[in-house]
């Protein structure tokens, strides 16, 4: 199965992805740039972690209208897989795939460090190789990831069983701590936590490995890619 990760002027962690989806057998991963227009022969999107457009609107605000854009909404709306880390999740929310939305954290400050993070449900395309209620570790490194919907929004995410992933301490004001969440039908997914800087013991955690292996199980296998 072909991950088209996406790179936009300030993309930081492109690399990073590439590198993480390609430790599995049957998923690869290469680079397309912001400014393509299509996406023909790949089978899901990865929107990586960074600084798009150097965040000089709103982190993601001036991503959403790169040319490849339509393609990703296209995706999304076709049932294939779409992820987005960091900066990523914040193009997701932009461009309307996802609820919500991200603003500056709550301490006013950049964080960057490794926290606790609870897997909400395994009853989902991306979580099910995790133990339901599991607390692993990640690393976060965003300056705008205090994630915040109305009242109404959050009880439809809770309703649904949206929330994929919280923090297991408060970290940046996000609403009801939560770190990541996917769309209604599942094939959209946006998180602030690294789980592509967390897939090998020289990283110092291997807790992002099942995150990935969740896609394989899910999208790969099940779509026949792998045999």
């Amino acid at each position: 199965m072909k991950f088209a990760v996406i790179v936009f002027p300030g993309s930081n962690c492109d690399q990073d992805m590439i590198w993480a989806v390609n430790l599995f057998d049957g998923m690869q991963a290469t680079a397309v740039r912001h400014d393509e227009r299509s996406l023909v022969g790949y089978d899901g999107v990865l929107l990586p972690g960074g600084f798009s457009y150097g965040d000089y609107l709103r982190c993601g605000a001036i991503a959403r209208f790169a040319p490849i854009m339509t393609e990703v909404v296209r995706f999304a709306q076709e049932g294939k897989p779409v992820f987005g880390t960091c900066n990523g999740f914040q193009m997701l929310t932009e461009l309307g795939l996802l609820p919500g939305g991200l603003r500056k954290n709550e301490s006013l400050k950049f964080i960057s460090k490794v926290v606790p993070i609870v897997v909400e449900t395994n009853k989902h395309s991306f979580t099910n190789q995790y133990q339901a209620k599991a607390t692993i570790e990640l690393p976060i490194a965003h300056g705008e990831g205090n994630y915040y919907c109305d009242e109404e929004t959050l009880a439809e995410l809770e309703a649904n069983n949206q929330i994929l992933f919280r923090y297991a301490d408060k970290v940046n004001g996000s609403v009801a701590n939560i770190a990541g969440i996917s769309n209604l039908a599942g094939n959209v997914v946006g998180m602030m936590p690294h789980p592509e800087r967390a897939v090998e013991a020289l990283l110092g955690s291997t807790d992002g490995r099942p995150f990935f292996e969740s896609m394989l199980t899910n999208f790969v296998k099940e779509s026949n890619h792998v045999k």
